[in-house]
């Protein structure tokens, strides 16, 4: 049984929470000085909610998930779908098909329509910023290449970060990164590991152990964590969930009604983050 989620990186969560950053700006306006102005041509979305409307605006630099997105709508496949999942602060999830006439107990989370689609990381331009639309996705165990959902998508609430707050984010993420690859490099040699640790070969597997460190170094540099000016603007701004870039395909952004996602995201909620009281997308129509 696979379930989509979305990972709240309980290390940094857990360090950060307690420092106490103010909410961003409120308002139903976007969250992003990257307005229409210059992006006419995108497609443009209205999810009729039952409290309240929010417009999307799609990338057209992630041209599968925007298509994928568009012929759901216009099948009707969001019609009637809830928000099974939100956690304040966070985000809020929904496109589960199996949702929509769901009993008050049911699990959800597992319903697609049969397919997955290719990740389309535009990283560092598009990331996690308050009001971002991104795909849902299994775990790396079992989805290395990171493939989306095919139907279910979260828009972020996040928080709001300071500059101290995100270097010490930047310095997590790096260890997570190096120790990635530290894992990767010794599964590669697991037969030479396996070797030397059944000749009780102490001086080679210090040798080897260095050998993956350099080597990790050298692949870390190649492509090393950094925030961007725009990224530590947004973040230490509107807020927004850092931890997440990179990892889940974010295709779209919300134009208005981040005040009906903050509605969403105050519900209350029970087992498995579902709101206590449905909250359904009544509708999805394509504005242009």
């Amino acid at each position: 049984m696979k379930r989509y989620f979305v990972f709240m990186f309980a290390l940094v969560g857990i360090t950060l929470m307690s420092c106490g950053a103010k909410a961003g700006s409120e308002n139903s306006s976007t969250t992003s000085s990257t307005t229409t102005s210059n992006n006419d041509n995108r497609t443009q979305v209205k999810l009729e909610t039952s409290l309240g409307d929010i417009v999307i605006e799609l990338y057209n630099e992630t041209p599968q998930h925007r298509d994928n997105f568009v012929k759901l709508v216009n099948e009707g496949y969001y019609d009637g779908v809830l928000f099974h999942r939100v956690i304040k602060d966070f985000m809020i999830q929904t496109g589960d098909g199996n949702s929509k006439t769901a009993s008050a107990t049911a699990q959800l989370g597992d319903g697609d329509p049969g397919y997955t689609i290719p990740a389309e990381f535009v990283y560092p331009r598009y990331f996690h910023k308050r009001g971002a639309v991104a795909a849902a996705r299994t775990g790396d165990q079992v989805n290395p290449e990171r493939a989306s959902s095919g139907s279910q998508f979260y828009i972020v609430t996040g928080k709001v970060y300071s500059s101290d707050q995100m270097e010490q984010m930047r310095a997590r993420l790096e260890n997570a990164a190096k120790d990635n690859i530290v894992r990767q490099l010794v599964n590669e040699n697991r037969d030479q590991v396996r070797s030397m640790r059944q000749a009780n070969d102490q001086a080679g597997l210090q040798a080897l152990q260095q050998q993956i460190l350099n080597q990790m170094e050298v692949e870390y540099a190649k492509n090393p964590v950094r925030f961007t000016d725009e990224q530590m603007n947004a973040y230490t701004t509107v807020g927004g969930t850092p931890h997440l870039d990179g990892q889940y395909t974010v295709f779209g952004e919300v134009l208005q009604g981040m005040d009906v996602v903050d509605k969403i995201q105050n519900v209350a909620t029970g087992r498995n983050d579902r709101p206590t009281t449905d909250v359904r997308i009544v509708k999805a129509s394509i504005l242009k």
